[in-house]
């Protein structure tokens, strides 16, 4: 293995280990010395990599979100538009054990941002990618004719508006709210821009 390879394979560790722990503790809980210890590394590694707690979590963040980008993503040059739009969509809520956490490292963000400014830019700058991820997806397909054109900034961000409302209701464990009827409001009001059928689609 190069050294190259061991560096990116010990960051991706380091980072994998940092998500964990911060969404199951919290980032102010979280010492150096616990993640490196669940990343089996040392904690010298571990601050040649990332020298403050602050870079750590941002860097975190940007990891998690890269991560589900990219499965998302996958097959994006030959699936159907509104297929790689449902996934988007699925994978802004927490529909899953993986989300679960991903949701808890954004309400970690969210409180820090509140008190920290730093954080505030970054979180600003995250919020914005998400917003260019949706408005990408909506584009390729209004520019394949899948989709009916619409104003595609005005829909993205009532997309991610919708994802976090219902989002946050689904993390409290809200009873009147379920990932059902989160992902059919999210839905209905993309068919009704877009043109598409109502059934939101499956792989």
């Amino acid at each position: 293995m190069s050294s190259k390879v061991r560096t990116a394979d010990t960051r991706e560790r380091i980072l994998t280990a940092a998500c964990e722990a911060i969404a199951e503790i919290g980032f102010e809980k979280i010492r150096m010395r616990m993640v490196a210890e669940r990343a089996g590394v040392s904690t010298a590694l571990l601050h040649y990599h990332f020298d403050t707690r602050e870079k750590l979590f941002t860097e975190a963040m940007t990891h998690s979100f890269a991560n589900t980008a990219v499965d998302v993503e996958r097959d994006a040059g030959t699936a159907p538009a509104s297929l790689i739009l449902a996934r988007i969509v699925r994978s802004l809520l927490p529909t899953d054990p993986e989300l679960r956490q991903d949701w808890r490292l954004w309400q970690e963000l969210w409180a820090r941002a509140l008190r920290d400014e730093t954080t505030r830019v970054f979180a600003v700058d995250l919020y914005a990618q998400l917003h260019a991820w949706v408005a990408d997806a909506v584009r390729r397909g209004i520019a394949s004719g899948e989709f009916t054109p619409t104003d595609v900034d005005d829909l993205s961000t009532l997309v991610l508006s919708l994802s976090d409302g219902y989002g946050i209701r689904l993390m409290l464990r809200d009873p009147t709210v379920t990932l059902d009827t989160a992902l059919g409001s999210v839905w209905r009001h993309i068919s009704t821009a877009l043109g598409l059928p109502e059934a939101m689609p499956t792989e």
